[in-house]
């Protein structure tokens, strides 16, 4: 056996490596893999952007920014706004398609009933509490100063309020798109 080059020998008289200053494996290695990172970053866009603004928002390269949003594109999760610098929206009607899809396959229409039932309560609830039609004709701080409320949980109000109508939306969807995947199951 030949003898190893000086280059490649150990230094004995060196200090062993500081194992407890490496940086913790945990943090090396994230979680999520790159089309989770991506399809996170894309879900989170409220206006047109970029692959490099994407790149960031998933904390990924730029290049694989541009290949995710071309195939994002083509499944229709995003549309492309502009050819140059290209850019990408989210597609809200595919995603609210696909949570349709998702709601016929987990529950009945009995039980999507009981969501509309219970989310047109809620609904109705928050328009006798504001005395307006919608929760865009209520200005928060006018109310709070009104009501002697904090703004804060008026706003959340408004923001349940803005949820069940949502809701309500998607549910009636759901349930005149056809019947559940689950009372398609218990019919056979």
């Amino acid at each position: 056996m030949e003898e190893p080059r000086p280059e490649q020998k150990a230094d004995e008289t060196e200090d062993p490596p500081d194992f407890e200053s490496l940086t913790p494996p945990e943090e090396v290695v994230r979680g999520g893999r790159t089309r989770d990172d991506f399809f996170d970053a894309v879900l989170g866009l409220d206006s047109p952007a970029t692959a490099s603004e994407v790149a960031e928002l998933a904390g990924r390269g730029v290049d694989a920014a541009r290949e995710y949003l071309e195939w994002f594109d083509q499944l229709g999760v995003v549309t492309q706004v502009t050819e140059s610098p290209a850019t990408y929206q989210r597609n809200q009607e595919y995603l609210n398609w696909r949570r349709v899809q998702q709601l016929q396959e987990t529950y009945s229409d009995d039980e999507l009933l009981g969501f509309l039932k219970q989310e047109t309560a809620r609904k109705e609830s928050y328009t006798e509490q504001f005395d307006v039609a919608s929760p865009e004709a209520v200005s928060i701080t006018a109310y709070a100063s009104e009501t002697g409320q904090p703004i804060e949980d008026v706003w959340k109000d408004v923001s349940a309020w803005k949820t069940a109508r949502r809701r309500i939306t998607l549910l009636e969807r759901t349930l005149t798109t056809g019947s559940s995947a689950a009372d398609q199951r218990t019919a056979i």
